[in-house]
């Protein structure tokens, strides 16, 4: 890009989105019909539909971006939002650990010998984190104080280690001013939160869902407890290597 946009340029387009684009829930509904009248068994039927309705999240954040003229300042190796509380349902917890369960085995089991290295080297941090009420919007900061990395984060390469299934708030929160103020800042005012999609996805991956459990088909998620089941992404690590995430 040309040049990075200044907090009061970021301003004007976020209020150009917000009174002019007009979003189209469709796309996520097409997804959901596509899939409820295919032929893939349950399993597959839920974990296409999980990743392919992230994916339309990055789709629909592109479309408003060329809408307003906007382009990501963010690059691979910057790991500045992977040091945020990132909150699941516990139903987006197990539909990730299923799709990493189903990963080639090296990919898989890098990811299970980095969770054993990690629940060992941040056990004094996630302490402290893991015990702030993710529910107040004032512990933010504090969490971000830790300086205590997303379990999913490859610490030798700085990236996502399961970066196709990577949660919604993974995907919503893009710089579009200079990248130094992330550098410089816990919460820096520049960076964008397209959070308001998150009622979208989740609608369509809970209306998935629904009509599968009101037909009768075996889950691998206690339905509907844990769509409404909220906490921090690596407690639900923690919960799910310790075998106590609710029994189906």
């Amino acid at each position: 890009m040309e040049r990075y946009l200044k907090h009061q340029e970021i301003i004007e387009k976020s209020t150009k989105i917000n009174q002019s684009y007009e979003l189209d829930p469709i796309f996520f509904d097409d997804i959901v019909d596509e899939l409820l009248n295919s032929e893939l068994n349950t399993e597959d039927v839920i974990l296409n539909g999980f990743q392919r309705l992230l994916s339309e999240v990055d789709q629909e954040i592109s479309r408003m971006e060329q809408f307003s003229n906007m382009e990501a300042s963010c690059f691979k190796g910057c790991a500045f939002c992977c040091y945020f509380p990132i909150i699941t349902s516990e139903m987006e917890a197990k539909m990730l650990f299923q799709s990493i369960k189903n990963f080639p085995q090296k990919r898989k089991q890098a990811i299970y010998d980095h969770w054993d290295r990690y629940f060992q080297d941040q056990k004094n941090k996630l302490k402290q984190a893991l015990s702030m009420d993710f529910t107040d919007e004032s512990t933010k900061l504090d969490y971000k104080k830790l300086n205590m990395p997303c379990p999913m984060l490859d610490p030798t390469t700085q990236a996502c280690m399961a970066y196709e299934v990577r949660p919604i708030p993974c995907r919503t929160y893009l710089n579009y001013s200079d990248p130094q103020v992330c550098a410089e800042n816990h919460l820096p005012k520049e960076p964008f939160s397209y959070e308001f999609l998150y009622d979208y996805y989740f609608g369509a991956v809970n209306e998935l869902v629904q009509v599968l459990y009101e037909n009768g088909e075996e889950l691998f998620i206690d339905y509907p407890s844990d769509a409404w089941s909220y906490d921090y992404l690596p407690a639900w690590v923690q919960k799910w290597r310790e075998g106590t995430l609710h029994e189906v």
